[in-house]
């Protein structure tokens, strides 16, 4: 069967993945998208990534999409969490190299050159995300204390820094870590 949207009288087979801003941290660290609004024609769909040494894509997972990192141009620190060995796994990648992050699994990407672009590809038109920063500032400190005996008060300290999504991190003002600062043993 042929598809529908193949056949559209509009049919657009093009999109300029600079023209629909998803998110952007600074003028320097941003991402821009091509998904299903944007080409209804696409079966995949992807973030444009800019980013500059020391910046990180936050922790997060998907829920409904498997993703692949292609790294364009600087190097990237990749790091996903096997659920099923529970084992973090960690690349160092440079231009024409990939990563992959299984759907559902927890991963991150930190930026270790001054100008970092890269192609997150996902296998559906449009990813869900679920961010880790939203799952530490809705976690109920009552249930921390009670499923970690982590302290209510240390836990809710801990995070109350984090007031929205944070996507390219760190946050803006972070007092106590700067974005070009060195990460330990990935230099």
């Amino acid at each position: 069967m042929t598809d529908p949207i193949l056949q559209a009288p509009d049919l657009r087979l093009a999109a300029d993945s600079n023209q629909v801003l998803n998110y952007q941290r600074d003028p320097h660290n941003y991402i821009t998208q091509v998904f299903g609004a944007q080409l209804p024609a696409i079966r995949t769909g992807f973030f444009n990534v800019h980013m500059t040494r020391g910046i990180i894509i936050q922790p997060h997972w998907h829920t409904n999409v498997d993703e692949l990192v292609f790294v364009i141009s600087g190097e990237v620190i990749t790091s996903v969490f096997d659920p099923f060995t529970q084992r973090l796994m960690t690349y160092y990648l440079k231009p024409g190299q990939i990563s992959l992050f299984p759907k559902g699994w927890f991963h991150w990407i930190i930026a270790e050159s001054d100008h970092a672009h890269l192609l997150t590809i996902f296998d559906q038109p449009t990813p869900d995300i679920v961010y880790g920063s939203d799952f530490l500032r809705f976690l109920p400190k009552e249930v921390v204390q009670r499923a970690y005996c982590v302290n209510e008060e240390d836990y809710a300290r801990a995070v109350a820094p984090i007031r929205e999504s944070v996507i390219l991190g760190p946050p803006v003002g972070c007092g106590s870590m700067t974005a070009n600062q060195s990460y330990p043993g990935w230099s």
